[in-house]
């Protein structure tokens, strides 16, 4: 059974159709054509999925578009813009951090909401903070190098 709902996605308010137990990550892809959260494992185990829920990271595969109403939801495309990129994405960049891209969203929110409540870390912290978003290309050292250089930009 569908219902027309209101979430609030990047700051725009948005009226969707989804059954309330509908993951968050299909109503992103399907009904607003927000691509940067990716269907990794469906499960909420590997974070490509991850996007911010009122500033905290969630798995969107696993949260149902009815636990999000009256939520403020950040995805990637809202963490910043082409003119004015958000730090970490900046960092990413010069870090030349995507090698496969797959899990990069979730690096990258994951590490958006870290940053928030550690705005210096250190390595480990960063690493420990990362560890549950799963990267198979290989990338980890310069994930871990451009979540730094963000701290201290």
């Amino acid at each position: 059974m569908t219902a027309d709902l209101s979430i609030t996605v990047n700051g725009l308010r948005q009226k969707v159709t989804a059954s309330i137990d509908t993951p968050l990550l299909y109503v992103l892809h399907n009904e607003l054509h927000l691509h940067a959260p990716r269907f990794g494992c469906g499960l909420g185990q590997c974070g490509s999925c991850s996007v911010l829920l009122n500033g905290k990271e969630i798995r969107s595969c696993v949260t149902p578009v009815g636990a999000v109403a009256g939520k403020q939801i950040v995805t990637l495309e809202g963490l910043g813009t082409k003119e004015r990129p958000h730090k970490l994405q900046t960092a990413f960049i010069e870090e030349q951090a995507v090698q496969c891209g797959y899990c990069i969203n979730g690096m990258i929110m994951q590490a958006a909401a870290f940053l928030k409540k550690n705005p210096k870390p250190s390595v480990p912290e960063i690493k420990a903070a990362l560890q549950n978003n799963l990267c198979r290309c290989g990338t980890h050292l310069r994930i871990v190098r451009a979540v730094k250089r963000a701290s201290e930009a």
